[in-house]
């Protein structure tokens, strides 16, 4: 899981630079967005993206079991460090991904209000250069 989070989490950063810098891939990252974006892809992200919250909190909650339990007894056992230490991992890559998928869409939604206002910029322009 944590081999498949941290996949998830290099790919986003991946995509955040190509949306960030302009350059080539950043036209084609954004056509492939807005396709995704279409039909049912919202509904399965939304539906993903519910899931990984579900069990980002649930992880959390675990360690927290795990930590209380520690305490309530006075010594840590080297087993439940190890395992607190592995489900903080996930849940920090957990949410490090939720947060990087809210900013490659908010990137997507920039981008696409930046090229719809340059695009009206330039139709005023050219009225007023008629005109």
């Amino acid at each position: 899981m944590i081999y498949l989070l941290f996949t998830i989490v290099l790919t986003e950063m991946s995509l955040i630079l190509i949306l960030v810098f302009r350059n080539p891939l950043r036209n084609l990252l954004v056509m492939g967005l807005d396709m995704v974006k279409q039909g049912t892809g919202p509904l399965i992200a939304r539906s993903v993206g519910a899931t990984m919250v579900v069990v980002f909190t649930a992880t959390l909650f675990t360690a927290m079991e795990i930590r209380k339990r520690s305490e309530e007894g006075g010594t840590i056992n080297p087993t439940d460090e190890v395992l607190m230490a592995n489900l903080f991992l996930q849940a920090s890559l957990m949410g490090f991904s939720l947060f990087l998928a809210l900013m490659v869409d908010r990137l997507h939604y920039y981008i696409k209000e930046i090229h719809l206002v340059r695009r009206q910029l330039e139709q005023a322009t050219n009225f007023n250069k008629n005109h």
